[in-house]
């Protein structure tokens, strides 16, 4: 299922991915651990970042209407499915 997040998400991902791409020039390029770990830390939270928003919109449009669902009781398992993500 698509969400209305989900081509934002796929953007700052795809950043991520040529930002990481960099990261990996400036390591075989011998520059500073320093720089390389602050680029590497950029990362890591633009990662995590995708995570929370993907995970919040899956739990705002597809666990919060339990009556929507046909088998609610099937939507706390998937909470604790993808909260173990978190």
């Amino acid at each position: 299922m698509t969400h209305a997040s989900h081509p934002a998400i796929s953007k700052r991902l795809k950043r991520s991915h040529g930002h990481l791409r960099k990261i990996i020039e400036m390591i075989d390029a011998g520059r500073p651990c320093a720089e390389i770990a602050q680029q590497l830390y950029a990362v890591e939270k633009a990662v995590q970042q995708a995570k929370k928003t993907l995970i919040h919109d899956h739990i705002d449009h597809c666990l919060s209407n339990p009556a929507d669902h046909e088998a609610p009781q099937a939507l706390v398992a998937e909470f604790r499915e993808i909260s173990k993500y978190l």
